[in-house]
C-alpha cells in the first residue's frame, strides 16, 4: 500500500509494543488506513448545561452514536486529549479570567458572566480538557500520525473573549490552537475558517492586529453576537487579514459554496497559510433552531471539499476541524457525519 506520510519514531514504538499482543495488523490498520484523526472524550459530557439548554451534552452523544451506525468510527484514529496547561490558555486569556473562571465553577455558580453561559462545578476542567483535545490533534498531526482531525469538545469556543465569556463559550479552543501551532510547531501563518451561523467575536478579536493569523468567517448578520460586518477587516499589522461574509436568512447550499469558491479560496491561496484550522459550527443548518440559514448536509460536504483542496494547495493538508455550534441533535449528526467523511476523502 503506497503511503507518502514519514513514518514517525511513535509508528516505531507502537509497533514494538503491541507485538507481544498480536495485534501488529491492527497497527498498519491504525497507521495507513486512519488518515483522520478524532478526539472525544467522556469528560466533556460532564460539562452540565442543565434541561433545555441548546449546548447539552446529547450533542455529542449523538455524533457518536451516529459515528458508531456508519461504522466510521473504527476507521478513525482516536487521539485522547489531555487538559491544557495555563501557559497556553494565557496566551489567549489573562490570568484573571482563568481564575474567575476556576472559582466561578468551585463556589458551584450557575452562570459565567453572561446568561447564556451556565456552569457546573465540572466546567472549567472540561474546558481545559477541550482546549488540550485540541493540543494533542495538533502534534498528532504535526508528528505524522494523522493527515487531519475533528476535535467533538465542549465547551465551544469562538464567542470567548480575552476577559468575557458568552454564548456558551468558555476558553476560545481555536485561538488557544492557533498559539500552541504557532510557538510550538513553527507554524508561521494560520487560516481559521469559521462557518459557524454565528460570528466568532472572539476569535476575530484575539487576532484583528496579527497579520499571522487570518480569519475567515460566513455568517447569519444581523444574528447574535451583532459583530461581523463587511468593514471589520482588522487593524494595525492584521489590516485585510479579517474577511467577514455576513449572509442573510434563508441562503443554503448554493451561495456557501459561491463564497467559498469565489471569496475564500482566492483569498487563501494568496495568503498561503501553513496550516488551516475550523471553527466547525452546523447550527446554519436548515433545521437548527438558532438560526434561519438553509444550509443541508450536501452544503457541508462541499464547503470541506473546498477547504480540504485549500489546504492540499498550500499547507501538506494539514486541517484541523473544531466543533463549535449545532443544536438540532439529528442535523448536527448527520452533518458532522459527511464532514469527517469528506476530511477522510
Amino acid at each position: 500500500m503506497r503511503n507518502d506520510r514519514p513514518v514517525p519514531e511513535q509508528f516505531w514504538k507502537l509497533i514494538f509494543s503491541n507485538l507481544l499482543a498480536g495485534s501488529l495488523s491492527k497497527i498498519f490498520e491504525h497507521y495507513f488506513m486512519n488518515k483522520t484523526g478524532f478526539v472525544y472524550h467522556e469528560d466533556y459530557l460532564k460539562h452540565d448545561t442543565g434541561p433545555g439548554h441548546p449546548e447539552r451534552p446529547e450533542r455529542l452523544k449523538a455524533i457518536v452514536k451516529s459515528l458508531e451506525e456508519r461504522s466510521l468510527l473504527p476507521k478513525l484514529a482516536r487521539i485522547e486529549p489531555a487538559k491544557a496547561e495555563l501557559e497556553w490558555i494565557r496566551e489567549i486569556h489573562t490570568q484573571n479570567y482563568i481564575d474567575h473562571v476556576s472559582g466561578s465553577c468551585k463556589r458551584g455558580d450557575i452562570y459565567l458572566d453572561s446568561g447564556d453561559t451556565v456552569i457546573c462545578r465540572d466546567s472549567y476542567e472540561v474546558a481545559l480538557l477541550a482546549a488540550g483535545g485540541c493540543l494533542r490533534a495538533a502534534d498528532a498531526v504535526m508528528d505524522g500520525m494523522v493527515e487531519n482531525a475533528f476535535c467533538a469538545v465542549r465547551p465551544p469556543g469562538h464567542h470567548a473573549e480575552k476577559e468575557k465569556t458568552m454564548g456558551f463559550c468558555i476558553f476560545n479552543n481555536v485561538a488557544i490552537l492557533a498559539r500552541y501551532l504557532q510557538k510550538t510547531h513553527g507554524m508561521g501563518r494560520i487560516l481559521i475558517i469559521d462557518w459557524d451561523v454565528h460570528h466568532g467575536n472572539g476569535t476575530q478579536n484575539a487576532f484583528y492586529a496579527d497579520s499571522s493569523v487570518f480569519y475567515f468567517s460566513i455568517h447569519q448578520f444581523p444574528h447574535y453576537p451583532g459583530t461581523g460586518g463587511k468593514s471589520e477587516m482588522g487593524y494595525g499589522e492584521g489590516d485585510g487579514f479579517t474577511l467577514n461574509v455576513p449572509v442573510g436568512t434563508g441562503e443554503g447550499d448554493e451561495d456557501y459554496i459561491r463564497v467559498f469558491n469565489e471569496i475564500l479560496k482566492p483569498a487563501s491561496l494568496e495568503y498561503d497559510p501553513d496550516f488551516v484550522l475550523i471553527s466547525a459550527g452546523f447550527d446554519a443548518h436548515s433545521s437548527d433552531p438558532l438560526s434561519g440559514t438553509s444550509l443541508t448536509e450536501k452544503g457541508y460536504e462541499a464547503v470541506t471539499g473546498i477547504v480540504k483542496d485549500i489546504a492540499g494547495k498550500c499547507c501538506k493538508g494539514r486541517v484541523i476541524s473544531v466543533l463549535e455550534g449545532g443544536y438540532d441533535l439529528y442535523s448536527l449528526a448527520e452533518s458532522v457525519n459527511v464532514h469527517i467523511s469528506a476530511l477522510m476523502g
